[in-house]
């Protein structure tokens, strides 16, 4: 798979190729240090992928991008800014990574190179989310980009999962527990079967019927903790 560097930074453009020498799957074949150039390199080149900055002169990323037209290379951003993912993948980008790169999220994103999947389904990437990570939560009429620690809650509802977040909820097509897996946090504790609680987010815990236990968020929601699960719980969290 034939790639090509868009970065205006020459370190930047360094780095990635430093990266990318992993992955003998994808060949660096050019670089450019702005869009202009990168446009004239596209006809003789012809990449598979991009690995694109965003903030450039003369032509940020999406400006190329709408540049390139139809039948354009697959594009992954590569930025030190987060605040445009949500717009990066309404241009349906393979992968947002933030600088500096993290090979394990890069690794991730070549595997989408490859293989990706139908959208929005458990093949989904799989990499596990960090604390410090945002994530794209697309409903139907419109998506969110948020921090992993601003979700509370996840109720599973069949194959579905409403997902409860400060400032809103989303029901995302796939299942608790392949969310469970991707939040495999310490924040993160399995309540019961079909719900999965922030546990930064309690405020209040009583005793509950039959052994268990019920927990009060800071939203209001009051969540059963089940016997197995109280039992784990007061082993995990108590002094």
């Amino acid at each position: 798979m034939k790639a090509l560097l868009i970065d205006d930074e020459r370190m930047a453009r360094r780095e990635m190729r430093r990266l990318l020498a992993a992955h003998p799957e994808i060949e660096v074949v050019g670089e450019a240090d702005s869009g202009h150039a990168a446009l004239s390199l596209l006809p003789t080149l012809k990449p598979d992928v991009l690995f694109l900055d965003i903030q450039m002169p003369e032509m940020d990323g999406f400006e190329f991008v709408n540049a390139m037209g139809d039948h354009a290379p697959q594009v992954v951003f590569c930025t030190a800014y987060d605040a445009h993912a949500l717009r990066a993948f309404e241009v349906n980008a393979v992968g947002y990574l933030l600088k500096p790169v993290d090979p394990v999220r890069l690794a991730a994103v070549i595997q989408k190179l490859h293989d990706p999947g139908p959208p929005d389904t458990e093949a989904q990437d799989e990499t596990p989310l960090r604390e410090t990570d945002r994530v794209l939560l697309k409903g139907e009429q419109r998506s969110w980009f948020v921090p992993v620690r601003s979700i509370y809650l996840l109720q599973s509802e069949g194959n579905y999962t409403h997902v409860f977040f400060e400032g809103g909820k989303v029901l995302l097509p796939r299942s608790l527990g392949a969310l469970e897996q991707r939040l495999n946090l310490p924040m993160f504790f399995r309540a019961n079967r079909a719900q999965l609680i922030n546990t930064r987010a309690i405020t209040d815990v009583a005793e509950w019927f039959s052994g268990g236990l019920q927990a009060t968020l800071a939203s209001g929601d009051k969540v059963e903790i089940s016997r197995r699960q109280a039992t784990l719980f007061r082993k995990q969290k108590g002094l």
